[in-house]
C-alpha cells in the first residue's frame, strides 16, 4: 500500500502515521533549483522529517539516503554559484538526521553518493533529465581508459563532467542491497 505526505507541511503525527516503524528508510528526496532556500528545505528539511519520523517508529535498523559525490563536492567553493550552497548545507543535514535516525551507528548507514545519475525516457534541462540511450551512451565513452586519466588530472566541474554518469537502475539496486 502506497501512503504519501508532504515532507515540509505535514503535521508530525500525521507524518507518523503514514512512515509507521519500519526496519529501513530509503530516501532520494531532493531537489535542483536555483533558489538557495528551497534548495536548503528540498534536500534538507524535508529528509530530516523522514528520517526522524523513521526513527520515532522505534524499529530502524537501517538507513539509506542518496547524497552528494566528493568530486560534485569538492566544486562548491569555487566553482559553482553562491545559491547552490543551500543544496549542499541540505545534504549535510539529511546525513546527520540519517546516521541519528540508526543511533549514530555507521554500520547500519548507506549514504550513495554519485556524481550524476541517468535514467527515464526524457531529456530536460530544467529539472536535468538524462535518458537511458543518451547517459548509457555518455557512461560507455566516460569509461574509456583516455577519460579516466583526463578525469583525474583536470579540476572542479571539468572532472565531474568527465566522469561516467550512474544508471538509475543500478543506484536502485545499490539502495534495495543496502537496506536488506
Amino acid at each position: 500500500e502506497w501512503k504519501s505526505a508532504d515532507l515540509l507541511s505535514v503535521e508530525e503525527y500525521s507524518l507518523d502515521e503514514v512512515v509507521g516503524s519500519p526496519d529501513a528508510i530509503v530516501s532520494c528526496v531532493g531537489v535542483v533549483g536555483t533558489d538557495r532556500n528551497v534548495l536548503l528545505k528540498g534536500n534538507g528539511d524535508a529528509n530530516v522529517a523522514a528520517f526522524n519520523s523513521a526513527k520515532r517508529g522505534g524499529k530502524l535498523k537501517r538507513a539509506v539516503y542518496i547524497s552528494v559525490g566528493s568530486e560534485v563536492d569538492a566544486c562548491k567553493e569555487n566553482w559553482l554559484p553562491e545559491f547552490f550552497q543551500g543544496y549542499f548545507e541540505g545534504k549535510i543535514l539529511a546525513e546527520k538526521a540519517a546516521l541519528d535516525a540508526v543511533g549514530g551507528d555507521e554500520k547500519k548507514l548507506c549514504l550513495v553518493k554519485p556524481s550524476f545519475i541517468y535514467g527515464g525516457s526524457e531529456f530536460g534541462l530544467f529539472p536535468p533529465r538524462v535518458n537511458y540511450e543518451y547517459g548509457s551512451a555518455v557512461e560507455e565513452l566516460l569509461f574509456f581508459p583516455p577519460f579516466k586519466a583526463l578525469a583525474d588530472i583536470t579540476p572542479g566541474l571539468i572532472k565531474v563532467a568527465l566522469r561516467p554518469p550512474v544508471c538509475v537502475d543500478s543506484v536502485a539496486a545499490a539502495f534495495a542491497k543496502a537496506a536488506t
